[in-house]
């Protein structure tokens, strides 16, 4: 798929049927009575009927003409006085937009991988040179013709969730899988109170299910975790060795890196899934046909959250040029950061040479469009290591659990929701609105109604893996 065909593709959605990743958000109504989020403005019942809950009473009408000015007195400007906006929350149910298996949003990072890999002649799967080990050009043979995938490889952490969604669109592809499940990745597995469970259960007996060939290393690395060149030989042993050795048996592999993110196309689904946040704001799927003006959203590898900057960049260049621009800000993308493997500055960098990736395919000008403006990190719930529970998520977690029924993951979408409660209950979100809009932008009563999103991408059926989740 060349460049022209992605921008068009991307640009046409909203005419286009839902894809089977479609979810559409929802108010997290319980959640806004616990956070104390409910203002003067509106009143939300506390327990909504579903799925079509009750709207927000009106502001009372204006006064039909000002009052005469006195005449004891001149009449005094007004003074900006910041008001706490309204906040409403969503929950985007990333987790349901994969119809294979339950293991999240990776299928949707897949989705433009797919066409290469069904493709007689791929233009990526194999594995690049350099200590980041992303996907390259497949090899090439003088001696036989090019050959149709047969097998996918690709690699996790333990409980990654998505070994299991490469497994899945294998079976549904009439492929084979290869599993490649570091130990040493992360500290789940040293954190786990159970380590037999934790090495059987969860993701791991999924991808035993599906039929995957598992195959259980003592590495401590995957491919984003070698970015500064840690474990670069022990990565070259472990998959390198795997690929030659099915190629040696007659099988044509293609190598998927971990979460797809160093491949060339695994942030177009993203960028993919802005367009379709935009189109649920026209459907009126947000509260009041509204904007969101904040997505928060996990930030691992770095791919979905540049992916999805690249997309609300698209769409404000589309606005611009439709001349739909509204005085609302831009949609604030937050990446929540879940490990804190390296430093703010290299997850930075690592996000916006995604964002710049994808907007490139989509008809942007990387260099121009997208800048480290666009790149919104928050390291401070990342907690000790990768995949490990401490308190304060497990706190966040149970709390969705609760008050929602929604089932959150211990590693990814747990610490996400632990951000956003944060930026919500500490004022943070309120200050930076107010900051954004200015306190005396005239904008009106409208420019205090905010919309955020949580993007829950997936991960529970790890739950089971860590024993101390009650």
């Amino acid at each position: 798929m060349g460049e022209y065909e992605v921008y068009t593709y991307i640009s046409s959605l909203p005419a286009r049927n839902p894809s089977p990743t479609t979810t559409t958000p929802h108010q997290l109504y319980n959640l806004l009575a616990t956070l104390n989020l409910q203002t003067h403005h509106h009143d939300h019942p506390p327990h909504p009927p579903l799925p079509n809950p009750a709207p927000p009473t009106p502001l009372r009408a204006p006064f039909p003409h000002p009052p005469p000015p006195s005449p004891n007195r001149p009449p005094q400007p007004p003074l900006p006085f910041p008001r706490t906006p309204h906040i409403t929350l969503h929950l985007k149910r990333e987790d349901h937009s994969s119809p294979l298996t339950n293991s999240g949003n990776k299928y949707r990072k897949l989705e433009y991988l797919i066409p290469d890999i069904l493709s007689a002649h791929p233009q990526h799967g194999g594995l690049a040179p350099g200590p980041a080990h992303g996907t390259a050009s497949p090899p090439t043979s003088t001696s036989q013709p090019p050959q149709r995938t047969t097998t996918l490889v690709t690699e996790g952490a333990i409980q990654s969730n998505h070994t299991i969604q490469v497994a899945a669109v294998a079976n549904h592809l009439g492929l084979e899988t290869v599993v490649v499940l570091h130990k040493g990745a992360g500290g789940g597995l040293s954190a786990s109170t159970d380590k037999e469970a934790f090495l059987r259960t969860g993701n791991v007996q999924i991808a035993g299910l599906l039929g995957a060939e598992v195959r259980v290393v003592d590495s401590s690395t995957i491919a984003i975790a070698i970015a500064s060149g840690k474990g670069e030989g022990e990565k070259e042993s472990v998959v390198s060795r795997v690929l030659e050795e099915l190629r040696a048996k007659g099988k044509n592999p293609y190598w998927i890196p971990s979460g797809a993110s160093l491949h060339p196309l695994g942030g177009l689904g993203y960028a993919r899934c802005a367009v379709e946040i935009a189109a649920q704001e026209r459907g009126r799927d947000i509260e009041g046909g509204r904007r969101v003006d904040y997505v928060f959203v996990a930030c691992g590898s770095g791919s979905t959250v540049g992916g999805l900057i690249a997309g609300f960049k698209l769409l404000e260049k589309m606005e611009r040029e439709e001349e739909k621009v509204t005085q609302r800000p831009p949609r604030k993308v937050i990446g929540i950061i879940i490990s804190p493997t390296q430093s703010l500055a290299c997850h930075q960098e690592r996000v916006l040479g995604f964002a710049r990736q994808a907007a490139g395919l989509i008809g942007l000008d990387p260099q121009r469009e997208v800048s480290m403006d666009d790149v919104i990190l928050d390291d401070r719930f990342a907690g000790t290591r990768y995949g490990v529970l401490d308190a304060e998520t497990k706190e966040a977690l149970t709390l969705m659990a609760r008050k929602e029924a929604v089932m959150l993951d211990p590693v990814y979408t747990a610490k996400v929701f632990r951000g956003m409660k944060h930026w919500v209950q500490e004022g943070e979100l309120a200050r930076d609105w107010t900051a954004r809009v200015g306190a005396s932008s005239g904008y009106g009563h409208d420019q205090e109604r905010v919309n955020a999103l949580l993007m829950h991408t997936g991960g529970q059926s790890a739950l089971s893996a860590y024993a101390d989740v009650e």
